[in-house]
């Protein structure tokens, strides 16, 4: 017979006072263990923290719809934190917004001498004095975890409670514009040759030409790789609301997963609420959400289908699992955006095999891991071992921390 919601508070209070009881009368010898198990946690100390920010000029321009001209280098910014133990932890974001500025300058200080495994108050200590910048805040985030891991000795996604999966399915982010190169020519060849590697989800660019144009590239894309093979499409903030649900109308007519970002974000995604209201494929969003209050807002207006923080973007690895629970309570999947180095694929890797199905059947819709395959020395140079995919499929690391190991001479290779 079912227990009533009173019996069960009656049943939580009464487990409470037991223990409470069984602890007060505990012999001394589980006493002090008890008090051991909180005097044990190592102290350590923060030393340093540094910037990094890292250049390398690209073989070939590449870029996105609204890359105007192409992008012909590549940058990130990496932060490296030193403690008194010898432990050192990294975290990567976005060297835009005075991301580089704010650590050193506000946060960094602030966090000399501070023990990193007190996360919580450098949580406060980090968003207090810098007026939001979650980027800043997302580097360092990262950096503090990847230390709590080690010092712990336990990797990242067991800081939070434990994964709930030992790898997550990754899609192929590709597919962008080149020099010199029609997306007509490239595209296809391109989308056979990532599903021969073993990628079941694929990610292209599109937004630069006209409608009908790129209607027949994504309908040429289709037919190289089939029915079976995930389709995404990434607009970039190239089309208008009329272009962009004649667009989506196309997508969804070729069997698309989602349309992502197909309008300006802006500073509040104006004009999403109405265009997911007008189109029958998902609409995938949130990408500039700087943190769980702004994630909000557009959970509340209902903007998307799919909300996408970025661990880098939004403050870090606890801020994307929050944004993930609030968008799961309004019946919002969350698939995290991820276009960076190793340091970020690591972070988002693991936040992912912390994040929850969206139902609790048997999901073909577990949420991906974006795995970017443009020309990127900080995903396959700066650490021993690069982020692989497996059958459409990336192992969750389970040495401490991150899981990785970063080679300091190729960050100082890049560095500027």
């Amino acid at each position: 017979m079912p227990v009533s919601h009173t019996n069960r508070r009656v049943l939580l209070q009464k487990g409470a006072i037991l223990a409470a009881g069984y602890f007060a009368g505990a012999p001394s010898s589980v006493q002090a263990a008890a008090s051991r198990q909180q005097a044990d946690l190592p102290k350590l100390k923060i030393t340093g923290v540094k910037t990094f920010l890292l250049k390398h000029k690209l073989k070939r321009p590449f870029g996105v719809s609204v890359s105007v001209p192409l992008d012909q280098f590549r940058k990130t910014l990496l932060v490296k934190i030193e403690t008194d133990a010898g432990l050192t932890g990294w975290g990567e974001t976005a060297p835009v917004s005075g991301s580089r500025g704010t650590i050193d300058d506000q946060i960094a200080p602030r966090l000399i001498g501070k023990n990193p495994l007190e996360q919580r108050k450098l949580w406060r200590l980090m968003w207090g004095p810098n007026f939001g910048n979650a980027l800043a805040v997302a580097a360092l985030d990262m950096a503090i975890n990847d230390i709590r891991g080690k010092a712990l000795n336990l990797p990242v996604a067991e800081l939070f409670g434990g994964r709930l999966r030992d790898r997550v399915p990754a899609y192929a982010s590709a597919m962008n514009y080149l020099e010199g190169a029609r997306p007509e020519d490239h595209y296809p060849r391109e989308a056979e040759e990532l599903v021969r590697q073993g990628f079941k989800a694929l990610k292209m660019r599109i937004g630069r030409y006209s409608v009908s144009r790129e209607a027949a590239v994504t309908a040429s894309v289709r037919k190289a790789v089939g029915p079976d093979i995930k389709l995404m499409a990434d607009g970039n903030a190239a089309y208008t609301l009329s272009s962009a649900i004649r667009m989506g109308e196309k997508l969804e007519e070729l069997g698309f997963e989602y349309f992502e970002e197909p309008l300006p974000q802006g500073s509040h995604y104006a004009g999403y609420e109405e265009l997911r209201q007008k189109l029958e494929l998902p609409l995938a969003a949130g990408e500039a959400v700087d943190s769980r209050a702004s994630a909000k807002e557009l959970i509340d207006r209902k903007c998307m289908h799919i909300i996408q923080p970025d661990v880098s973007l939004c403050g870090g690895i606890a801020e994307t699992l929050f944004i993930s629970e609030l968008a799961a309570l309004s019946g919002i999947r969350c698939i995290p955006h991820c276009w960076g180095g190793a340091i970020l694929i690591a972070a988002t890797v693991h936040t992912l095999a912390l994040m929850p199905d969206p139902h609790w059947g048997f999901p073909t819709d577990t949420p991906m891991l974006e795995l970017d395959q443009s020309e990127n020395p900080w995903r396959t140079e700066i650490v021993k071992q690069p982020f692989q995919q497996k059958n459409g499929f990336v192992k969750v690391p389970t040495r401490p921390g991150l899981g990785i190991e970063v080679n300091e001479n190729i960050v100082e290779k890049y560095a500027i």
